[in-house]
């Protein structure tokens, strides 16, 4: 009995096709968001924010990125990174060149940058796919990297080619530069993934989402059925790459406060972000929350039991957390290619159907 849906009657198609169509996940849904935006502002310091929270939010959005191009669609990218460092960039320059706009617009501008660099590096998925797009992908994040390091006017000419973001304030509270409070950088990016989840789960549950897996699923079949996959797969790229940028903008400007862009937006993020979406299940947007939140509380859980409790060294314990990543990628793959979304599911029918045998 702890888990039902007998007595939640629906009578509206709107209510058959909510989200959450059980009133439990709905309770357990604002309870959640409610502790989320009125609570964890009170309790957290410094360095559960800079930690664990900041990381977990930027990470989610990236990982909701990264899901909807592969995990909906079906076009494979290793160019997270990339276009992390393109928003990242991007609202560096707006917010050198306008410091009289707010920061706010100067995040979302810099998502709809990144999104047009994403549609113009989409355009091989018209020709190509699978390991061939994957590969081209590639290219762009090691072409974007070499570009932000080789021209000098993304970085402002700076002699160190290093980019700091200025101080900006939000309804009069520091939202980026030194002086800033944990609970205003927290608040400001729980609100762009909050408005980020959203976006994406009505835009994946809707005839856009049904066109993106219509060409994952089956691409010669989707466009015998009237799916153009010319818009559909850059649509993807598109909507992918502004969450993305968002990503990046948020980690250079509220997260690192100056970043270099070989070290902060490198390979390595392209793959942490791939990691996050495969662990957490592609193609749901659960999943990529709990890839995010695994992926950024493991290291920090190793850190603190292995190499604080127990005084083991910390390279053993940076190798031991690549070895656990690694196999829980391995082992995801062959036995749950839908990751911790999947089990979360298989949990849920469980409780449903419980104490009776599934």
């Amino acid at each position: 009995m702890l888990y039902r849906e007998a007595g939640d009657f629906k009578t509206t198609y709107a209510e058959d096709g909510q989200t959450f169509p059980i009133r439990l996940d709905r309770l357990g849904y604002y309870a959640i968001l409610a502790v989320a935006v009125l609570v964890v502002p009170f309790v957290i310091n410094d360095y559960w924010v800079n930690a664990v929270f900041l990381p977990f939010l930027i990470y989610a959005i990236a990982a909701i990125g990264l899901n909807i191009l592969v995990g909906y669609c079906g076009q494979l990218s290793l160019g997270t990174g990339g276009f992390m460092a393109v928003g990242a960039y991007a609202c560096y320059k707006l917010m050198t060149s306008f410091p009289e706009v707010n920061i706010l617009f100067h995040i979302i501008l810099s998502g709809g940058v990144t999104a047009v660099v994403g549609v113009l590096f989409g355009l091989p998925s018209l020709r190509i796919k699978g390991f061939y797009l994957a590969v081209a992908t590639l290219a762009a994040q090691f072409f974007l990297v070499w570009l932000f390091n080789r021209v000098p006017w993304f970085y402002n000419y700076s002699a160190s080619g290093q980019i700091s973001a200025p101080e900006r304030t939000l309804l009069g509270v520091n939202i980026t530069g030194p002086s800033t409070s944990a609970w205003a950088t927290y608040l400001f990016c729980l609100f762009f993934l909050i408005a980020s989840a959203w976006i994406a789960r009505n835009l994946t549950r809707g005839a856009v989402g049904r066109r993106w897996m219509a060409i994952r699923d089956m691409d010669i079949a989707a466009e015998i059925i009237g799916v153009n996959p010319l818009r559909a797969k850059l649509s993807a790229f598109a909507v992918s790459s502004f969450f993305v940028g968002i990503s990046g903008a948020l980690f250079f400007s509220v997260y690192l406060g100056a970043v270099e862009v070989g070290e902060a937006f490198g390979i390595n993020k392209s793959f942490l972000v791939l990691f996050m979406v495969i662990i957490g299940g592609l193609g749901s947007i659960f999943g990529s929350f709990a890839g995010a939140a695994f992926l950024v509380l493991l290291p920090v859980l190793l850190k603190n039991v292995l190499a604080g409790g127990l005084g083991w060294p910390t390279d053993v314990v940076a190798h031991l957390e690549l070895i656990i990543v690694g196999g829980l990628i391995v082992g995801f793959l062959i036995l749950e290619p839908h990751g911790l979304a999947q089990l979360w599911r298989v949990t849920k029918e469980k409780l449903r159907l419980w104490p009776f045998p599934h």
